[in-house]
């Protein structure tokens, strides 16, 4: 199946040059102003197990499983000590395929001006006629851990090696996650991600979070499969760029579809002292 596919060129990743985030890892990265955001990529939806896999990676699976959440840590806690950009947009999709309503949001850690801060704190102009965007849903979708597979949590999921599959310019080695058990008050990661034959860093997701009463969701948002994307900040970092889910809104008896994008931009290190108190004390990224 051809997943080759255009992901965004976020701030620090070369946008100017039209180079997605899988081929910047070689371009140097420095910290720009705000861009007029990429045209989005074309998802292509994918199946929910890749197939048996042909043949065994050079590196043994439980080895390259070691590695990637490894990285896991470490990308969960640089994560905290970057600034960047969040825009949350809501669309209900006419019979045309277009956008025919839509809300966006968006949240900034970014060092701005107290005029631009008022800005950002009132409320998103809507077009939609069905559905809200409020800021609880936000809030819901802000719980939903960027990293599931740190090291801690792989003793409660079943990792099983799939196969390789090309995504965009990179190799990937492709594992399904299970969780071994559900509970009740916490939300298991179930779905499959792509790992970086290179780096052995995890640079797709695919996949929905599950709970011993079903499927979890933000409020009444009807989304819970998301596809996401992560992009290589300051050159060796995965962390979040871009996620999508597709789903449908019944409105008295007739289907409307409707579309949740998120995209992380405008990356930059968090000065010292804006850093939480739990980081200031550890490394900065370059180190």
């Amino acid at each position: 199946m051809n997943l080759r596919r255009i992901i965004p060129a976020l701030a620090l990743v070369v946008a100017a040059s039209g180079a997605s985030p899988f081929t910047a890892r070689l371009a140097a990265q420095q910290p720009v102003g705000p861009q007029t955001p990429p045209k989005a990529p074309e998802i292509v939806r994918i199946p929910t197990r890749p197939g048996a896999p042909a043949e065994q990676p050079p590196i043994a699976p439980d080895e390259i499983i070691r590695r990637f959440a490894a990285q896991e840590d470490q990308f969960a806690r640089l994560f905290a000590t970057f600034a960047y950009r969040k825009t949350v947009r809501l669309e209900e999709i006419g019979p045309d395929g277009k956008a025919s309503g839509q809300a966006e949001i968006s949240s900034s850690n970014l060092p701005a001006s107290d005029e631009a801060r008022r800005k950002a704190a009132g409320e998103p102009q809507s077009t939609l006629r069905f559905l809200n965007l409020e800021r609880d849903d936000i809030d819901a979708l802000s719980k939903i851990p960027p990293f599931p597979l740190v090291s801690s949590n792989l003793p409660k999921y079943e990792v099983t090696y799939e196969g390789k599959q090309p995504v965009d310019e990179l190799n990937t080695y492709v594992f399904q996650i299970k969780p071994r058990q559900l509970e009740r008050a916490h939300a298991y990661f179930d779905g499959l991600v792509w790992v970086d034959d290179h780096d052995l860093a995890i640079v797709k997701t695919y996949g929905k979070w599950v709970t011993e009463t079903g499927d979890a969701r933000a409020s009444q948002l009807p989304f819970t499969m998301f596809e996401t994307y992560r992009q290589p900040v300051a050159n060796k970092y995965w962390l979040p760029a871009y996620s999508r889910s597709d789903s449908s809104y019944d409105n008295r008896g007739i289907s409307v579809s409707v579309r949740l994008v998120i995209r992380w931009d405008q990356y930059a290190t968090m000065p010292a002292d804006k850093l939480p108190a739990q980081n200031q004390t550890e490394a900065s990224p370059g180190h």
